[in-house]
């Protein structure tokens, strides 16, 4: 059985800044799109027999500077809804809610469309995506690659291990980063994290 890769996409301007960003559709800055471009010699010689992105622009366009050809967006790798927190950072939140823990609290409503997510929520779209990932490692040689965002892949590593939802909260992940889940004695394993060339 094929690994399961997954790319967080490359840095954007709030990314940088550390403003929780998951609908707001922003480009990747020029160091984002270098990071996307250094990518490709770590995905070399590798066969896919699935590529999906989220279907944000930044996530789209770090797979094709990364050289991930036939990608398909899959709504269900989209980032987590952050309602009412969004383009707000964690420091920000705490000057009103001290202590809050987007993987515990969860987020409050946002605009129309944008109610937030809890993380259990979210892990029920990780489990969809995962469902597709297994089909498709059970066609024959080769991996899945995923190019999405930093809490969503979280919460698929987290499920892909057999943890909560809650448990992405253990996994770092750093901006235009290749990670790897394998197997080992038929169990899924943590092969490669947060690599950056």
């Amino acid at each position: 059985m094929g690994d399961l890769l997954l790319v967080r996409h490359g840095e954007t301007e709030w990314s940088v800044s550390g403003r929780h960003t998951s609908w707001t559709d922003l480009p990747l800055t020029h160091d984002g799109e270098e990071q996307a471009k250094s990518l490709a010699p770590l995905l070399s010689g590798r066969t896919f027999v699935l590529a999906l992105t989220s279907p944000l622009d930044r996530a789209i366009r770090t797979a094709e500077l990364a050289g991930i050809t036939g990608a398909e967006p899959e709504p269900d790798l989209h980032e987590w809804d952050y309602g009412g927190y969004e383009g707000v950072t964690t420091v920000d939140i705490h000057r009103t809610r001290p202590g809050w823990n987007l993987w515990l609290d969860g987020v409050p409503p946002g605009p129309a469309g944008h109610p937030g997510e809890s993380p259990a929520v979210v892990g029920e779209r990780a489990d969809r995506v995962l469902a597709r990932v297994d089909a498709a490692l059970a066609t024959g040689p080769g991996d899945v690659i995923l190019v999405a965002h930093a809490h969503f892949l979280r919460v698929l590593a987290a499920r892909r291990l057999g943890l909560s939802p809650a448990d992405g909260s253990l996994f770092q992940l750093a901006t235009g980063t290749l990670s790897r889940l394998s197997t080992e004695h038929g169990r899924p394993v943590i092969a490669q994290w947060n690599t950056s060339p």
